[in-house]
């Protein structure tokens, strides 16, 4: 009897080897060749459940944004008031641990990509904006004044930190200190209001 193959699965098992890929070295050579090699498959097997290179880029930052939602989910409650939704959100994302800085190191490879293949935002690198809309939401309902520009300059402050975490500049304490600085004047400027 032959074997069931659970393509689902077999696809992931693809994405993550161009993750691992990402993560090590970036993308801006990545080809589909070595994504195969990568995962011990054949590259006709890639080429079956990813047409384009494109194709398999985008459903890969599609399982890495997944990775990142399960990551945040798990920090979070439905119970939590949103000063502290909005805190463990961000300090979700900000790369402090093992786990985080393969997140944000394959992020950044995407991001680089991104700046030299521009059509690949245009096709769906917009996942950063479900996380704004969600930080905007909860800063609303905290009575945050320009929830939206709060939620876009405290997201590009976690983004910048991770950054900085990345190439040495800050460790992650300090990184988390910052963070924390800036969400104080966010929300105590509200309660003063």
């Amino acid at each position: 009897m032959p074997k069931r193959v659970d393509h689902d699965e077999r696809k992931r098992h693809i994405a993550g080897a161009l993750l691992r890929i990402a993560e090590e070295r970036g993308l801006q050579h990545a080809s589909m060749r070595e994504v195969a090699t990568a995962a011990g498959v054949s590259v006709r097997l890639v080429q079956y459940y990813f047409h384009t290179k494109d194709e398999l880029l985008l459903a890969s930052l599609g399982y890495l944004a997944e990775q990142l939602g399960d990551r945040m989910k798990s920090r979070l409650t439905a119970t939590m008031e949103p000063r502290a939704f909005v805190t463990e959100l961000l300090l979700a994302v900000l790369p402090a641990d093992a786990e985080s800085v393969r997140i944000t190191r394959t992020f950044a490879a995407f991001y680089s990509l991104a700046l030299a293949e521009p059509h690949l935002s245009e096709q769906g690198m917009n996942y950063p904006d479900g996380l704004e809309r969600v930080v905007a939401s909860q800063l609303r309902t905290a009575g945050i004044a320009e929830p939206v520009l709060s939620a876009a300059g405290l997201l590009a402050l976690t983004n910048g930190l991770g950054s900085s975490v990345l190439s040495g500049q800050r460790d992650a304490a300090s990184a988390t200190e910052v963070l924390r600085h800036h969400l104080d004047l966010v929300f105590d400027r509200a309660a003063v209001s």
